[in-house]
């Protein structure tokens, strides 16, 4: 699944891509016969449940330790979440008996001001996939928090009436979902559901949009998307109206 790979029919959600790189371990020893060095040991996952995991490969695009994760991670309630972007609020309500570990790292990322000061990066208006995707302080849509955990996918989703085959599954306007890379490669990036979608069940939903936040999404779809000198008529993009998340804050 690449990022840069986007599909007429249904574009993949924020694949992001892990740079490979190919870094000769042999040194010379003092004698003339090559060494090779050893490697290093991987970064342990926090012990608790949710399991989250350093990405070497991937740091972090913005400063942040791992969340917390406790023996039980809180699986009950809902927590009220603001967005407070350039384009006007967004409220959230995150379901923690949905996902409870995409909620624990969600909250943790806004209470360090990871999201605080970034951009929504990409707007789709695919007739079947109509998002705003955020997350990602670096703006480029490959940027994360330094680690990854599993999805928590969901099995009540009706099946999209787009789509006669019946694999993909409706997105209903006002899903609060996680972006990924693949299976098991949560991170930092989510989207907004503007409009009801078609998708396959791999994104986790952990949460949905307020009235507001929603009235705030039809102004920045209305917006539509950026042109550029290679498509003058983009379907997928960064917003024409630039999106920016000054503060994002538990409660209203």
């Amino acid at each position: 699944m690449s990022r840069k790979t986007r599909p007429h029919a249904i574009p993949q959600l924020l694949p992001r891509l892990a740079g490979v790189a190919a870094v000769s371990a042999a040194l010379v020893a003092a004698g003339g016969a090559a060494a090779t060095a050893a490697p290093a040991a991987a970064p342990a996952p926090t012990k608790g449940p949710c399991a989250y995991t350093p990405t070497p490969d991937e740091p972090a695009a913005r400063p942040v330790q791992l969340p917390p994760d406790p023996r039980h991670t809180p699986d009950h309630g809902t927590v009220r979440v603001t967005l407070r972007t350039s384009q006007g609020p967004i409220g959230l309500t995150l379901d923690r008996e949905q996902a409870p570990c995409t909620v624990q790292s969600f909250l943790h990322l806004a209470r360090h001001k990871f999201y605080d000061r970034t951009p929504c990066h990409r707007l789709t208006a695919y007739p079947t996939l109509k998002v705003l995707q955020c997350g990602d302080p670096s703006g480029t849509g490959e940027g994360g928090p330094g680690y990854r955990y599993a999805d928590e996918l969901p099995t009540d989703l009706p099946p999209a009436p787009t789509d006669p085959t019946g694999v993909r599954r409706l997105y209903a306007r006002g899903t609060l979902a996680m972006a990924n890379a693949g299976p098991d490669t949560n991170g930092s990036q989510f989207f907004l559901v503007q409009s009801d979608s078609a998708l396959r069940p791999n994104y986790t939903v952990f949460g949905t949009v307020d009235e507001a936040g929603l009235a705030t999404l039809d102004r920045i779809a209305a917006g539509g998307i950026a042109a550029t000198p290679e498509d003058p008529a983009p379907v997928d993009g960064a917003p024409a109206l630039p999106v920016e998340i000054s503060l994002a804050t538990r409660g209203r």
